[in-house]
């Protein structure tokens, strides 16, 4: 008898192949339509503040009265470290004199006046612009600027207070502290609020130490008084 041949193992049958998925799932389709939606929309937005801003009447720039009143705080009002430094040069000046007077010395001028800008405290390091001070000329337009703020009874506290600090002299420094001008500003470029030429022009200085006594004092009686009191105002 033939032997019989061993079966032949049958052949299963393979899996179907799964079909490759494309790029654009539904997920991602999903993220894809939010994303225009969101840029597409912000885009219009932005544009259309564009035109809103663009129909918007121009805005002025606020001045230093508007711009105090927003931060609840004072242009005029008192400089802590300034007041502390005038203070001191106070002090120092008696000290000075008593030691003159003990040395049988004259005292120095606490007054000098600068050819050329010392650098430091908003002062440009150049020599200033020729020209001589006119104390005289000064006084009466400072006498002019009072009577124009409705302060004319006041003349004589202000005319004694300037020619003590400074003499009338837009030039006048103070050599103890350093402060500047007809109103001894502290430092010397506070003054420029008032104007860019705060180191030579007296009308701009005037202007300037008016309306400091006015916020600080009240009236140039008033911070004469104090200067009287205190030594500086």
């Amino acid at each position: 008898m033939k032997e019989r041949s061993a079966p032949r193992p049958r052949r299963t049958a393979k899996p179907p192949r799964a079909r490759k998925q494309g790029w654009l799932t539904p997920k991602r389709a999903v993220i894809l339509g939010t994303t225009a939606v969101v840029l597409v929309g912000g885009g219009g937005f932005t544009v259309y503040t564009a035109i809103q801003n663009a129909a918007a009447p121009p805005t002025q720039a606020l001045g230093l009265d508007e711009l105090s009143k927003m931060l609840g705080g004072d242009p005029f009002g008192p400089d802590p470290e300034a007041d502390v430094l005038k203070a001191h040069a106070a002090q120092k000046l008696k000290a000075d004199k008593l030691a003159a007077q003990r040395g049988k010395r004259k005292a120095l001028d606490p007054i000098v006046i600068p050819k050329e800008a010392p650098g430091g405290g908003g002062f440009d390091p150049q020599a200033l612009p020729p020209g001589t001070a006119n104390p005289t000329g000064n006084k009466a337009l400072g006498k002019q600027m009072l009577e124009a703020r409705g302060w004319s009874d006041q003349w004589g506290c202000l005319e004694k207070l300037w020619m003590k600090e400074s003499g009338w002299n837009e030039r006048a420094m103070n050599r103890y502290s350093g402060a500047y001008g007809i109103p001894q500003s502290l430092p010397g470029h506070k003054m420029a609020s008032a104007g860019n030429d705060w180191q030579v022009n007296a009308a701009t200085q005037i202007e300037w130490g008016l309306g400091y006594i006015k916020g600080r004092y009240g009236t140039p009686c008033g911070a004469w008084g104090h200067s009287q009191a205190k030594g500086w105002y």
